[in-house]
């Protein structure tokens, strides 16, 4: 039998077609790749996760969350490592944004207060008159700071929020006196603590801490996509989320040396003991499945319904900013 020459060229062509799409480029965003919150995405992709599941995946990083948000609304990227409250900030604003893996339980942030104004700032109800800083305005960041100052009976009004970044710019900015306070993360809380040129005042590393300080289980990094992008592209995000489920399981069986032997040297920031203290005392805060806890996603809610005019008497459809489809077939 003799096959036509326009279907031997129609299946050429699908063949072509189909090897385009699988290696099309995906570009995960990372709110700051060496923040030890975002330490799954690195870990992915040095232990050679990222490479197993024959994707051409490219990491990249954005000083902060809401930068990294802006690169994937604008079709830049595909994927962010973030956290997950901005998937409830962008339905509230008409976008559908969705959790695939969830990373971790707790922020792994904390409040400090530099040495020069730790007399003057007991707790987030002295944060009236001061300048914090947060890693960028419209960050996950600075949600909390402005949901612990109004749980403290503070007005956004009454005080000033600087963007500052993390790591040697939020060193720097307490240094010379540009901010008060402010919220980071590992290993810059370790860096600062080390030298007493900080101290915690708010602690957001363990599920315990969280709760008493914002109610319930705050569920923080995540890998989240836009729902359009996940419904399309099913095969891949599925592969994606395998590999970070399997980096979450290496995270929750190895040791903080062991995780910290698999990073490049430059994330210790010059002191790889501290770095691997502070991830031993901070990796609790990481799931180890990736699947959302179940009380979570009612807690960031109704802390972004404090303060967030975005989000405030809207209605939001939870089940809609995360899945647990991927990470369940993962297992």
């Amino acid at each position: 039998m003799t096959v036509p020459y326009k279907t031997l060229a129609a299946v050429a062509f699908a063949s072509l077609a189909g090897q385009a799409s699988a290696a099309e480029k995906i570009t995960i965003m990372v709110g700051g790749m060496e923040k030890q919150i975002y330490l799954p995405a690195k870990l992915a992709e040095q232990l050679g996760y990222l490479k197993e599941t024959g994707l051409d995946i490219e990491l990249l990083s954005e000083p902060a969350g809401v930068n990294a948000e802006t690169e994937m609304l604008s079709g830049a990227a595909q994927c962010v490592v973030g956290f997950y409250d901005h998937t409830i900030d962008l339905q509230a604003r008409g976008k559908m944004v969705e959790s695939v893996v969830q990373f971790s339980q707790a922020p792994g942030e904390v409040i400090l207060v530099s040495k020069a104004a730790s007399a003057a700032i007991k707790s987030p109800a002295d944060f009236k008159g001061k300048t914090l800083g947060v890693t960028g305005l419209g960050s996950s960041t600075n949600f909390l700071t402005q949901y612990l100052a109004a749980r403290a009976g503070v007005k956004y009004s009454e005080f000033t929020t600087l963007p500052v970044g993390a790591g040697s710019t939020f060193i720097a900015a307490m240094g010379q006196g540009k901010i008060d306070a402010g919220m980071t993360t590992e290993p810059t809380i370790a860096r600062l603590t080390s030298t007493n040129a900080a101290r915690v005042l708010v602690d957001l590393r363990s599920i315990k801490s969280t709760v008493a300080a914002l109610g319930g289980p705050y569920p923080a990094a995540s890998l989240y996509m836009q729902t359009s992008w996940v419904n399309s592209h099913k095969a891949e995000v599925q592969k994606i989320a395998t590999a970070f489920v399997k980096t979450l399981r290496y995270i929750n069986t190895h040791s903080a040396k062991e995780i910290a032997e698999k990073l490049p040297p430059e994330y210790y920031a010059g002191n790889k003991q501290l770095y691997i203290d502070a991830l031993d005392s901070g990796k609790q805060m990481f799931t180890p499945d990736g699947v959302m806890p179940p009380e979570g996603p009612a807690t960031v809610l109704k802390v972004l319904a404090t303060f967030d005019k975005a989000v405030e008497g809207k209605t939001i459809n939870l089940s809609g900013t995360y899945t647990t489809e991927f990470v369940k077939a993962a297992r």
